[in-house]
């Protein structure tokens, strides 16, 4: 299974980009999404900015996958 993480692009230079979230940045390749803008939610898998998605979604998944992970510590 693959799962790619909503964070928000804050940086860029040519097809390098550093995204944030929660306060936790990485450096990331936009090689993938060389359109991303800083301000947008970019997708990030394994490194790589792998789609686009507005704020509106990213916070959804953000808050879906903080309830699976709630729900997990519970077990």
């Amino acid at each position: 299974m693959c799962l790619a993480i909503p964070m928000l692009l804050t940086e860029r230079n040519e097809l390098e980009g550093v995204v944030e979230l929660d306060g936790v940045r990485r450096t990331v390749s936009l090689m993938l999404l060389p359109e991303a803008e800083v301000g947008e939610h970019v997708l990030i898998h394994a490194g790589y900015a792998i789609g686009a998605v507005n704020a509106d979604e990213a916070a959804e998944t953000l808050a879906l996958l903080r309830q699976y992970a709630d729900n997990m510590a519970d077990l």
